[in-house]
Formats: C-alpha cells, sequence, structure tokens
C-alpha cells in the first residue's frame, strides 16, 4: 500500500527524461455496481526489481574517464525475471537522462520514471518468457554520457496467483467520498503488503496528496486524501500488480487501472436521536427525510460509510444466515452501504414508523417518495454518516476508510508515510 501518493514520470522511450508528475436488513453478498468491478484469478503479471538480480555494466558513448559510474539491473543474462519488472540503476557522477527498453522483435516498450527517479516502470506488464534488452544514459552537466545495458528473460506463467480487484469503473463519476478501493484475493499478509503497495499509483488533478491504509486481514486496500476529494477532481488510478510476488508463492493476477471523476459534493447524515435524514449539496440543505433504523435485536450501525451499490429493484434474502426467523421480501430504491447487509432504502411498510420508532432489520428506511429522491440523485462514493444508535461499524465492513480519524488511517500503510502526510 503506498505510504503516499505514488505517480510515475511519464516518458518517451529513448527520449530525455523530464521529471513530470506522474447480517443486516439485507443480504450479506457483494453483488450489484460494487461486485460486479471484482475480477477473479485471471492472468497476468508484475513485480519489483530484486537486489539479487544484480547490476549489468554497459559501454560507454564516450572515453573510458567520463566521470560517471552507472549500474543497471536487472543483471545482464537474469533468468526467470517477473513480468512487472522494473528497470534499476545506481548512478554517481551524473544523472539518468534516458531509458530504452526493448522486446524481443525489438519494438520499444513505454513506460515511466518513478516519481523519486530511482526506477523506470514499463507501462505495462512484460510478456512472459520473452527476452528484452535496456539501455540506460547518464549525464554529466559538462554534457558528457555514459550508457549501460542489459538483456534478461521473464519467468513463465506463474502457477499461482492473487485475484485482484479494483473498485472504480474508467470514466465513471463518483462522490466526494469514493476511496480508490483495491481486494485482493487471499489476502496479502503483512510481510508482503509494502512490495504490493509500491506498484499501486494513483493520480489526482488537481494535487490531493493521499495515502493506501490496508485492512487487517489483507485483503482489502484504500487509497484517501486527508478531506474528501474536491468537486472535479479526476483520479487517474493504476493498480500494477500484475505479475508482482504477493507472498506464499503467488503473483498478481493482472494490472488494473482506471481515470474517473468527483462529482458534486451531496451529503447524507442520519441521526437516530431524530430520525431524520438530513441531505447536503455544496454545504446547503436540498432533502430531508424521517427515518426508521434498525430495532433492538438488530440495531443499525454509527459510523461513516459510503454509497456502495444502487440497485432500483432486488430481493433481500436472510433465510440462508437466518433460517426460518430469516425472510424474503422484494425491495426498491435499495443503496448498500455495509458488506454485512444495511441499506438504504424504500419501506412502505415501516412509513408510520418513519420519524418514531426503530423497527427495521438494521437498515435505514424511508418513504417510497424519499427513496426514489435519493436513489435519483446519489452517486457511488456519496458519504452517508449515521450517528447515534450504540452499535459501532466495523472496519473493513464496507469501504470504511473515512470511518477512522486520519492519524490512525495512515498507521494501516505499508510504506512510511511522509511527515507532511501524517
Amino acid at each position: 500500500m503506498v505510504g503516499v501518493r505514488r505517480s510515475l514520470v511519464m516518458v518517451v522511450v529513448a527520449a530525455v527524461l523530464a521529471p513530470l508528475a506522474l447480517s443486516g436488513c439485507g443480504d450479506n453478498k457483494k453483488s450489484g455496481a460494487a461486485s460486479a468491478a471484482w475480477v477473479g484469478n485471471g492472468a497476468s503479471a508484475s513485480a519489483a526489481p530484486d537486489a539479487s538480480q544484480g547490476a549489468s555494466q554497459g559501454p560507454i558513448t564516450e572515453s573510458a574517464n567520463v566521470p560517471i559510474e552507472l549500474t543497471v539491473t536487472p543483471a545482464a543474462g537474469k533468468k526467470d525475471v517477473p513480468t512487472s519488472a522494473e528497470i534499476g540503476f545506481q548512478v554517481s557522477g551524473g544523472k539518468v537522462t534516458t531509458v530504452a527498453l526493448k522486446d524481443a522483435a525489438g519494438k520499444d516498450v513505454s513506460g515511466a520514471l518513478r516519481e523519486d527517479g530511482s526506477t523506470w516502470v514499463p507501462a505495462k506488464t512484460l510478456k512472459a518468457k520473452t527476452t528484452y534488452a535496456a539501455s540506460v544514459t547518464a549525464t554529466t552537466d559538462s554534457g558528457l554520457s555514459k550508457t549501460a545495458t542489459t538483456t534478461f528473460t521473464t519467468m513463465g506463467a506463474p502457477g499461482k496467483k492473487t485475484g485482484t480487484g479494483l473498485y472504480l469503473f474508467d470514466g465513471n463519476t463518483y462522490g466526494v467520498a469514493m476511496p480508490v478501493v483495491v481486494e485482493f484475493s487471499p489476502g496479502i499478509k503483512k510481510a508482503d503488503r509494502a512490495a504490493v503497495e509500491k506498484r499501486m499509483f494513483v493520480t489526482t488533478t488537481p494535487a490531493q496528496p493521499g495515502v493506501w491504509s490496508w485492512t487487517s486481514s489483507g485483503t482489502q486496500a484504500y487509497y484517501r486524501a486527508k478531506e474528501y476529494w474536491q468537486t472535479g477532481t479526476t483520479l487517474k488510478v493504476r493498480i500494477a500488480v500484475g505479475g508482482v510476488p504477493t507472498g506464499g508463492g503467488r503473483y498478481g493476477d493482472r494490472d488494473r487501472a482506471a481515470t474517473a471523476k468527483i462529482g458534486r459534493d451531496l451529503e447524507m447524515k442520519v441521526d437516530n436521536a431524530t430520525k431524520k435524514m438530513t441531505v447536503t449539496q455544496d454545504g446547503k440543505v436540498v432533502r430531508t427525510a424521517l427515518v426508521s433504523l434498525g430495532r433492538k435485536s438488530k440495531p443499525s450501525v454509527s459510523g461513516a460509510m459510503v454509497v456502495m451499490d444502487k440497485l432500483a429493484e432486488t430481493v433481500f434474502d436472510t433465510t440462508d444466515t437466518d433460517g426460518a426467523a430469516g425472510y424474503k421480501t422484494k425491495i426498491q430504491y435499495a443503496q448498500r452501504i455495509t458488506w454485512s447487509g444495511q441499506y438504504v432504502h424504500s419501506a412502505p411498510w415501516s412509513v408510520g414508523s418513519q420519524g418514531r420508532t426503530n423497527v427495521s432489520h438494521g437498515c435505514v428506511n424511508v418513504s417510497p417518495s424519499n427513496a426514489r429522491w435519493l436513489f435519483d440523485n446519489t452517486l457511488i462514493g456519496d458519504p452517508v454518516t449515521v450517528t447515534g444508535t450504540g452499535s459501532k461499524l466495523a472496519y473493513g465492513d464496507g469501504w470504511t476508510a473515512w470511518n477512522v480519524s486520519w492519524s490512525e488511517f495512515v498507521k494501516g500503510s505499508a510504506l512510511p508515510v511522509p511527515d507532511s502526510l501524517k
């Protein structure tokens, strides 16, 4: 998980490098728009360069007296290199100005320099069982240069993979509380998270530095800034974990990427004391709705949640978990806010209790007209905050990135977090 915004400096291959910014009331199953983002164990690959790969000293473009020391990784002739390999280099007496990578057919491979200039990252996972040739040129202030080259061969398709999912769709518009959510199956153990997080890149326009934070199980990682995203923000995400060693002999199944927008600032706040929801847009109250929350035996949770899924019509079926005590009911205008099955939804049967008494199985019940208005006006990623129920939201039960303080959130990063972001 990235302890700070990890971006890539995009460069034209073989060109000069210029550092640019590179059991509730519903079911407890993942469904709809959220689960549709999940893609199971596919095939592909990516990984971070290993120090054990050694270094290759190539020819120089000037005389042997050029005052530059330059080594490149992976080492010359290295085999079984992960398909996520980055071109690494150690340089003194100058700075790297050109990186070029070609495949076995001599075709240029595009890529980007990390923001800190430490390595060059291919724009896509490399092909399996393929030989690549890389060259890196460093130049002094006076214009002298030295070039080091290397060739290496990537590994074959791994036998075991870690499935991945990115809950962000290319071209979609989301609410201001939409975290970047990445899912792993099986979960990533603590010892392996840093290497994986280092390959998860987020760029925000306008810039809003953020941090990655992992759930305790390692099955999800969230990326957010200190405050909600600014309206109009563009999120550009690349989860470049294809082929990255993820522990236990597994490798990430594939790279994933999306570019999405953040829309208007619409927030829903539910107060159990008043049994009322207040909806604001850009700071102004635009709707109020009476609610009925979870009864004493099935309490609603209090916490900062996010709309994860929207279903115009669905069926809540709890018979598989509650047996004879369960129920199967058609529901309209359902908006999921937890994995455990709590929703905001239309409940015509509880209109008489809304604003007065809690009678639901944990969901936020609203009238049909209010439910329809909410459904028509909300986005995935809009924040829903519930207070006063006495039952706390569990971290990871939904997209809970906002349910902890910023100081607590950054503790979940697997990489060091700069003091400026703590």
